[in-house]
């Protein structure tokens, strides 16, 4: 037993290194492409929740936009250094508020000039609606803010509401939410908003009435007004140039209103910049009344610019309630002085407090109107 037959095979297997290799390899292969499969079937629900990042800008605090720009041939303008021999300013202290929640609390009501009539009495809620008073007509030669205006009956015994929506455009599903309330509302988009052509088209299909929301340069420093501001720190042909890109954003307009600008609207050598451009190409300034100190106004009637103010914004607090409040605030305005203009923003709160309001202010003895309605009556002009 102890003799080998050495003339049989050897049937036992030999170990072969390169065959090794070869097959670990293949198992670590099959083992890394089903993870792979693994992760893109798996659902949103189940991946893992993002990294901490830095604090957002507030336009992009609600929902994730696609870039700001996106349009070919839509630049986006460096700001320009600013020379100081002072050292800059330290952060501040507390974190930066959010835009909305830096808005005036305040409820303006200009005086009336001395030989200004009394407001008309608002109707009994339960009179018959007045016949309807003759409709801003498109004549194809009236200036903009009358050729892209929403036709708007306006009568003389019933006090007027315009309610502004501005900030529109980033958050596109709030802005959808926006366009579908019942108008006609004035809707304002930002200049950097992605798709506007379409989105803007929507509003008007849906019977809203449009402005330009431009960004212009607030008071504090640390708030971001988003790309293209305007600044007080550009010369003339500067300002011209950004604004002009803002105005070709989209069409069917029929003027501004300033987004933020606390410290541009206060500067009367830029605001005048402002106001030759919209009288030559004859649009309607709307101001937003960031700061008391505004010269827009002022300035809009010395340029001939149709305008108006802000009376009361809508939604200083981000609840239904507040925003209800605020609204009633509106109706006893409109009640005194015949008109009223709101702005709100493409907030979920001020976004339900409207959808449940809007419908009630004929049974209120209101009318509800877009801007240019409101800027034709006091005018003289509806």
């Amino acid at each position: 037993m102890g003799n080998r037959d050495r003339s049989r095979p050897d049937l036992r297997p030999r170990l072969n290194p390169r065959r090794q290799l070869v097959l670990a390899a293949a198992a670590l292969a099959a083992v890394l492409g089903g993870y792979y499969l693994g992760l893109i079937g798996r659902d949103d629900g189940d991946a893992p929740p993002p990294a901490e990042t830095e604090a957002k800008p507030w336009y992009r605090q609600q929902t994730a936009p696609p870039g700001l720009v996106t349009e070919p041939g839509a630049p986006l303008f460096p700001d320009p250094p600013v020379a100081s021999a002072e050292p800059p300013p330290a952060p501040p202290a507390e974190p930066v508020r959010a835009y909305e929640d830096a808005l005036p609390k305040d409820v303006y009501e200009p005086a009336p000039p001395p030989d200004a009539a009394p407001p008309a009495p608002p109707a009994p809620a339960a009179s018959a609606p007045p016949a309807p008073a003759p409709a801003v007509e498109d004549t194809g030669a009236a200036p903009p803010w009358r050729r892209f205006a929403v036709a708007a009956a306006v009568p003389d015994d019933r006090p007027v509401v315009a309610v502004v929506i501005d900030d529109m455009g980033i958050d596109r599903r709030r802005t959808a939410r926006a366009i579908a309330l019942a108008g006609p509302l004035t809707l304002s988009f930002l200049t950097y908003a992605a798709d506007l052509p379409a989105q803007t088209a929507a509003a008007r299909g849906a019977g809203h009435e449009l402005l330009v929301h431009v960004a212009m340069e607030p008071g504090n420093a640390a708030l971001d007004p988003g790309p293209n501001v305007l600044l007080t720190a550009h010369d003339a042909d500067e300002l011209r140039r950004r604004l002009r890109w803002g105005l070709e954003r989209f069409a069917a307009y029929v003027g501004v209103n300033n987004h933020m600008g606390s410290k541009f609207t206060a500067d009367a050598e830029a605001m005048a910049v402002v106001m030759e451009e919209l009288g030559r190409r004859g649009l309607l300034f709307l101001d937003s009344r960031t700061t008391a100190a505004t010269v827009g106004a002022t300035l809009a009637a010395e340029k001939g610019v149709p305008f108006a103010e802000r009376n009361i914004f809508l939604d200083n607090v981000n609840a239904v309630d507040a925003v209800n409040a605020r609204l009633a605030e509106l109706e006893r305005l409109a009640r005194r002085q015949g008109f009223a203009v709101a702005i709100g923003h493409p907030r979920d709160a001020t976004l339900e407090a409207l959808a449940a309001w809007l419908p009630g202010l004929e049974a209120k003895g209101l009318v509800l109107v877009p801007l240019s309605a409101v800027v034709a009556r006091n005018r003289g002009t509806g």
